[in-house]
């Protein structure tokens, strides 16, 4: 790959990004674009090797919610989710609920690979593994695989602590119950898209999900068609990938990174793309108001999406969230010092008159 330009661009999730960790967050965002460019320069890389260098230096900075530092379960242990996917070839793997995998991203990668292995026996390949049957298949591959104690840090120990005696105060009915916790501590999944000029395009994404959910929960990150999408159809019309951040339940329901490719598909078959439209009607209609009407008051959901249009020498980056924020950040072989930034909203009103009107905010950014 090092004869091709590529393009890469990463999140930290999309929610509540505190004003005392945006140095940090945005500096460790860099450094995943720079490792990126870095791997990709290498002879033989491919564009899935690419995202998973990417997200494994989120993975492994611990004040990122995904791999060590990740948000610890109601009993106070780590378990991530991870999936990635070629958009040329449609190739998913994911693992969910995986425990004491240092890399959960890496782990999704060899679930990828593994599907593309001849099986003596014909048996079908797994898309997607979990919990201790997910960790022992990376012992398998030659993965990392740590004592799950030593991915849970002091910051994510400290935060389960303060969380669990609130917790255990509302089921004692001793203080009302607060949605303050989805403001409070970071609650983010991260990811990764990329795409070369030889069009090829992957996206990936990573998380340790909720802070005190239950043991064995599955969020999008590890969800065939809800956490991250990439498609390059072979008639070389717009190919795209898409990184998804935000409440995963929600997220699911709705199979949200699948019904943005799908989107596209159809425009495609239409009247052409017009990828703000696209974006918000997508996030108003079939996320928003549907969660809204589930009595959720604030349904949150970020997408960082690479659009990759016919014709277009270079592809275009796109930033869609429901939620207070989100963090991004993004290079090129061309331009390989990376931009970084928080995209903050305005303030969400709640009058039912403008409601999905002032529910998304949605940006272009040049690559």
């Amino acid at each position: 790959m090092s004869s091709s330009t590529v393009y890469v661009a990463v999140h930290a999730g999309a929610g509540h990004h505190d004003k005392a960790s945006e140095r940090s967050v945005k500096e460790v965002m860099k450094r995943a674009c720079t490792e990126a460019l870095r791997v990709s320069s290498i002879p033989g890389t491919d564009i899935l090797s690419v995202v998973e260098r990417a997200i494994v230096e989120l993975e492994d900075d611990e004040n990122i919610n995904a791999g060590t530092g990740s948000n610890l379960t109601l009993d106070g242990t780590v378990e991530c989710d991870a999936a990635i996917m070629d958009g040329r070839t449609g190739e998913f793997g994911s693992g969910g609920a995986v425990p004491g995998v240092k890399n959960p991203i890496k782990l999704a990668k060899a679930i990828l690979c593994h599907s593309r292995l001849f099986d003596g026996l014909g048996r079908i390949p797994p898309l997607m593994l979990v919990s201790s049957g997910a960790r022992s298949f990376a012992m398998r591959s030659g993965l990392e695989v740590v004592d799950p104690e030593t991915m849970v840090s002091k910051r994510a120990k400290e935060d389960w602590q303060k969380w669990m005696e609130r917790y255990n105060d509302v089921r004692e009915e001793m203080i009302p119950e607060s949605t303050a916790l989805l403001d409070a501590v970071i609650q983010d999944t991260v990811g990764a898209v990329a795409w070369d000029d030889r069009g090829n395009v992957a996206a990936g994404v990573s998380s340790g999900g909720l802070l005190l959910k239950n043991s064995g929960r599955v969020g999008e990150a590890a969800i065939f068609g809800a956490g991250c999408w990439a498609q390059q159809p072979s008639n070389g019309k717009t190919g795209m990938a898409c990184s998804i951040s935000g409440t995963g339940e929600h997220i699911i329901r709705v199979g949200l990174a699948r019904a943005i490719g799908d989107a596209f598909h159809l425009s495609e078959n239409q009247e052409g793309i017009d990828v703000h439209d696209l974006l918000l009607n997508l996030l108003t209609e079939r996320f928003y108001r549907p969660a809204v009407g589930y009595s959720i008051p604030r349904p949150n959901a970020g997408v960082l999406l690479l659009t990759a249009e016919s014709g277009n020498s270079k592809p275009r980056l796109w930033c869609a969230f429901t939620a207070e924020g989100v963090a991004i950040a993004y290079a090129s072989s061309e331009k390989p010092i990376p931009k970084a930034t928080i995209l903050r909203r305005p303030h969400i009103t709640s009058r039912p008159d403008v409601l999905g009107k002032q529910s998304v905010y949605i940006t272009a950014l040049s690559m």
